[in-house]
């Protein structure tokens, strides 16, 4: 009979440390299942905080672009009627020079066809 009361206890102690081992995972995946909501939380705000701090990169590139293209414009412009005020000033001496350029760049590129 002892040896049944023990076994009786043995069988009563694995279904208790069965419910306690359930009882533990249910509780890990609880605090599980909220670190991975404040994970994803964290995540979310340093996404958008990434995302804000690429804004304000691209907004500022595009400024700085906007004005080197501004500046290029305006100093081609300088440059085009510089040129524009020279060729009226002296036109047949421009003329002379394009049509040396002109020639000089035919001599070239006709030289590497051969």
């Amino acid at each position: 009979m002892a040896t049944t009361k023990a076994r009786e206890d043995i069988k009563n102690d694995l279904k208790t440390l069965k419910e306690d081992v359930k009882v533990a995972a249910r509780e890990e995946t609880s605090r599980l299942k909220e670190k991975a909501a404040e994970a994803e939380s964290v995540l979310r705000d340093k996404t958008e905080e990434v995302r804000e701090r690429a804004r304000g990169y691209y907004d500022q590139a595009r400024l700085r672009g906007r004005e080197y293209y501004d500046d290029a414009s305006e100093r081609f412009d300088e440059a085009q009627r510089y040129v524009t005020e020279r060729v009226q000033e002296r036109p047949v001496q421009s003329t002379a020079i394009a049509l040396g350029v002109g020639v000089v760049l035919g001599l070239l590129l006709a030289g590497r066809r051969r």
